[in-house]
């Protein structure tokens, strides 16, 4: 009879009967379903298991937007989906539901190893998807994974072997791929790539490319973001072949909507380079009761404002995030910006795309970004869902009317505003005055400007941003700097390969070959080492630079003349003095070693060698006849000679110790002695400060009557706690002032004490 609670293999039958019927019926459903002809509405309407309906329905996600609408669907029946929707509007949902799906009907388990892979261009973005699929998919039996930068590589590779859905981003999955030995994609049977266009661009494109080649052409691939590229090279990258797409690009007619939401009210405003930060800091103190995200264009920019704004406390919190923080600092920041209600957040592109902020009020892009897709982005952090929300960009007189036209071909137009000159206030003096005060500021105003410079001139379309028309010294002037600093610009080559390795991970390029010298490799490139550099450096440590000799000397081993060295050249050497060791690089150690007396005299006794016929050396006594052994006396004789030198030796050696001993003793005692007179003048002027009572019998020095003695002998006077109280000091006082200082008697012994020097005196 079976247990209680346990099941039988007939009910364990019925059940995975049961649910194949169950799986069976919703594949039937899925074929049988046109989204089309559908009025679906609502997630319970569609054909997805009870489960996933479940996690929806309890994570609040009840009606469906567009794109959930029309992908959902067609990603069920296996079809390649390319969708794109306005910011704001549920892509997300669209990939995660059709992935639990899939792995469902297909009765996945941890054993078949990994079955859906999800890759997003940021951090944030890939934080926030993992979260949205724990959410929904609370009541299935997938295990699932979040793999980003800054993690622990060993903590996460340890932990993939069991993993049904990765969620990550482009580096660290290829790193897992490459060195992780139980993630295996022979059993893939779907990849998702939100945001595609970004982890299609040229900064994510080998890497890509590299995570593709690993897995099976056989999978189903779904790509989603606000401005798709529909560009037949990067499908085919893909094996996009038989796709579906959803979204704005299904019909061409929904080319002529605007990609962004139609509840965002977006406006500009023209403003000189040399007054953003004034306006920015005018329209922060302004709006102190909203919830605000500025976009900047570079790390060094956010740094900068965010650190003097913060200073001059504009009276709404301030955070800031960039992709130069630690994993752990740009978690906390996402986590404090998303729960406030009034906060600003400085900011670059990091979070321009797919972050999920909820009721953020104001979008305002400080810089104008590289181009009209990435405005569509930044501005789409408001207005989600259909909420309301304003965004606003500032355009220097350079940029305004060419951007504007990039903008009117996406069939977006915003409304350009005035600044009301009440409002503003010139923050320039106190920047000024900030950077004076402040060497670290004045750096990161420098740092800035030169991040500002450089992202313009690396710009592709030089229709926008003009270099040559940059007004260099009023922005300088604009950031708190007396004028503007010098600036390297690289080559064009020099910068598009930084680019290209921006996002490649510091472990994948250690992968690459190296030669038989420990050299990687990189094409008929050499490039050298951190370990090849760091010897290269002249400017280390002192073994840095002996290791230099070393390798020196070594190379040029037939060149006697270079065994020898001597690193100073201000010293005239003799070659009769030189010695037979190399030279120290220290004086002391050159003097020594160039006077016989002072090289032996660390040594002890000269000892006396005898060469054999080989040429090996030995001692006197090891070659030595008996005849001459005896001529010097017996053994005992010679023993109690020796040990007499020694002694003599020893002895002088202890009497020049003793002597520093007792001097360094005498000087520590002399200093005690003086800190003990300030202690006591303190206390005193303590005591006047206060009018306590205090008897006063002369002017006398305390440590005056505390003679000093020799640490060798016994002291000849016995202290208390009033002076000297001998003899032979009290007369000497008396001879010499007939005043005697003591403090107030605090004990009836002391007052015994003092009456009795009294009567004496």
């Amino acid at each position: 009879m079976a247990r209680k609670g346990k099941l039988t293999t007939t009910q364990r039958k019925q059940l995975r009967r049961q649910e194949n019927e169950y799986i069976e019926e919703l594949a039937t459903k899925t074929q049988e379903y046109d989204p089309k002809t559908s009025n679906a509405k609502m997630f319970k309407d569609l054909p997805i298991s009870k489960n996933v309906l479940k996690g929806l329905s309890q994570s609040a996600f009840i009606k469906m937007t567009d794109i959930q609408r029309d992908a959902i669907p067609m990603a069920l029946k296996g079809h390649d989906i390319l969708g794109a929707a306005k910011t704001g509007s549920g892509k997300t949902l669209a990939f995660l539901v059709p992935i639990l799906e899939k792995l469902y009907r297909e009765k996945w388990t941890e054993f078949d190893g990994l079955g859906a892979l999800v890759i997003s261009p940021t951090r944030e973005l890939a934080m926030q998807i993992y979260e949205v699929l724990t959410k929904i998919g609370t009541h299935t039996s997938f295990s699932a994974g979040l793999v980003i930068g800054g993690k622990d590589v060993k903590f996460e590779s340890e932990r993939l072997s069991k993993i049904n859905i990765l969620v990550g981003t482009p580096g660290r999955i290829l790193q897992h791929l490459d060195q992780a030995i139980g993630l295996t994609t022979s059993n893939l049977q779907m990849l998702v790539l939100d945001e595609a266009d970004r982890c299609l661009d040229m900064g994510f494109k080998k890497t890509l490319d590299a995570i593709v080649n690993n897995l099976p052409p056989t999978r189903q691939t779904l790509l989603f973001s606000a401005t798709q590229s529909n560009s037949l090279s990067d499908l085919a990258r893909l094996s996009l072949t038989d796709y579906k797409m959803v979204g704005t690009l299904e019909n061409p007619n929904d080319n002529l909507k605007a990609a962004t939401p139609s509840t965002l009210q977006q406006s500009y405003i023209e403003v000189p380079l040399c007054d953003k930060l004034d306006i920015l800091f005018s329209f922060i103190k302004s709006h102190l009761k909203a919830k605000i995200i500025i976009f900047l264009s570079s790390s060094k920019q956010v740094h900068f404002v965010y650190e003097t704004f913060r200073k001059m406390q504009p009276g709404i919190s301030l955070l800031h995030l960039h992709g130069r923080q630690k994993q752990t600092a740009r978690t906390e920041t996402l986590v404090k910006f998303s729960r406030a209600q009034q906060v600003c957040l400085l900011a670059t592109d990091v979070v321009a795309r797919g972050i999920d902020f909820p009721a953020v009020d104001w979008v305002v892009q400080a810089d104008c970004p590289e181009d009209a897709d990435t405005y569509i982005h930044r501005v789409g952090r408001s207005a989600r869902y259909g909420k309301k929300g304003k965004s606003l960009i500032m355009l220097t007189p350079q940029e305004c009317q060419a951007f504007l036209a990039r903008l009117k071909s996406k069939h977006i137009e915003p409304e350009k505003l005035t600044i009301k000159q009440s409002k503003k206030k010139s923050i320039k003096p106190q920047l000024q005055s900030l950077l004076f005060k402040d060497p670290e500021l004045k750096y990161l105003a420098q740092k800035a400007f030169i991040s500002y410079v450089k992202s313009i001139y690396i710009q592709k379309d030089k229709e926008v941003f003009k270099f040559e028309e940059l007004p260099t010294e009023e922005f300088a002037n604009s950031l708190g700097l007396p004028g503007a600093p010098k600036i390297k610009i690289k080559g064009m080559k020099a910068i598009e390969r930084a680019k290209k390795l921006k996002n490649t991970p510091r472990s994948l390029l250690s992968l690459a070959n190296t030669n038989e010298d420990g050299e990687v490799e990189k094409g008929n490139k050499t490039v050298r080492t951190k370990i090849d550099k760091m010897f290269e450096r002249k400017n280390q440590t002192v073994l840095s630079e002996h290791y230099l000799n070393i390798t020196k000397s070594n190379a040029n081993e037939e060149e006697e003349d270079d065994f020898m060295q001597v690193k100073r050249a201000n010293h005239i050497l003799n070659e009769d003095d030189l010695p037979t060791l190399s030279i120290p690089s220290s004086t002391r150690a050159q003097k020594r070693a160039l006077s016989k007396k002072a090289s032996i005299s660390t040594k002890g006794n000269a000892t006396k060698l005898v060469f054999d016929d080989e040429g090996v050396s030995h001692p006197v006594y090891e070659l030595e006849g008996e005849e001459d052994f005896h001529k010097k006396g017996t053994a005992e004789e010679q023993k109690k000679d020796f040990i007499h030198k020694e002694s003599e030796l020893m002895s002088k050696v202890d009497t020049v110790d003793k002597q520093v001993a007792k001097e360094k003793k005498q000087e520590k005692k002399r200093k005690r002695m003086e800190a003990m007179k300030r202690e006591k003048e303190a206390e005193m002027a303590d005591e006047s400060d206060f009018e306590e009572p205090v008897a006063y019998l002369g002017t006398g020095n305390l440590s005056d009557d505390m003679g000093d003695y020799d640490s060798d002998e016994e002291p000849s006077t016995k202290k208390s706690r009033y002076g000297d109280l001998s003899s032979d000091s009290e007369s000497a006082s008396i001879e010499d002032t007939n005043i005697i200082e003591v403090e107030e008697p605090q004990t009836l012994e002391d007052l015994e004490s003092l009456t009795s020097r009294l009567i004496q005196n």
